[in-house]
């Protein structure tokens, strides 16, 4: 992983670099870091709290023991309900909240690397409120039981554990491209493997 590509904010080279030794061996399958906020306290700070964006998930990350140990806590983009700064004179505080409003925030950040944090949340934010208002809506057929059948024997699926355990994908009234871009969506927030994806995958196209 390419340490420059973290400091464009002017961020604490040595932060950086052993805030990735660590956070690598959190990262999951096709997870990647897209960017690192470096708290930068008035005081000397030799450890200074980060957050970490990858395309899964916001982690606050936090040393403790004088930086010999670390606190993480993640939280994936589909759970993130809104995302907030607040500039001040010494800096900026990057405040989140997901949808079952737990809260967490980091103060003293350098206002670009806010602004940056910011940005890309919104991004996201909009992507996987397309992702919730879906789950929402599968979720509701299901207990209508409106799920809609091919042949009379295959259901549709209607939740990811259903999704996970189904048979072939045999889907009527589904245009088979919007069905490849949910699936899409579905592994890029890991709700189902790259390998889950092929199969399925193959299953649609082999109807079209």
């Amino acid at each position: 992983m390419n340490l420059k590509q973290f400091l464009n904010e002017e961020q604490d080279p040595k932060a950086v670099e052993k805030l990735l030794e660590r956070i690598n061996g959190l990262l999951t399958s096709q997870e990647a870091v897209e960017y690192i906020a470096v708290q930068k306290k008035p005081a000397l700070n030799l450890s200074p709290d980060c957050i970490a964006l990858t395309n899964r998930r916001i982690i606050f990350c936090r040393p403790k023991s004088f930086g010999l140990s670390m606190d993480f806590q993640d939280y994936s983009w589909v759970d993130v309900a809104d995302c907030h700064i607040k500039e001040g004179i010494l800096g900026a505080t990057f405040m989140m909240r997901t949808t079952k409003n737990l809260t967490n925030m980091m103060d003293y950040l350098p206002k670009t690397q806010a602004r940056k944090l910011y940005q890309f949340a919104q991004e996201i934010e909009e992507q996987m409120r397309n992702v919730r208002r879906e789950k929402d809506l599968e979720v509701r057929r299901a207990s209508a039981g409106g799920g809609v059948t091919v042949n009379n024997t295959t259901p549709i699926i209607t939740t990811p554990q259903q999704f996970q355990q189904s048979q072939p994908l045999l889907i009527e009234n589904e245009d088979p491209f919007a069905l490849l871009q949910k699936l899409k969506g579905l592994m890029e927030n890991g709700i189902i493997s790259s390998e889950e994806f092929e199969n399925k995958k193959n299953e649609v196209l082999s109807r079209v």
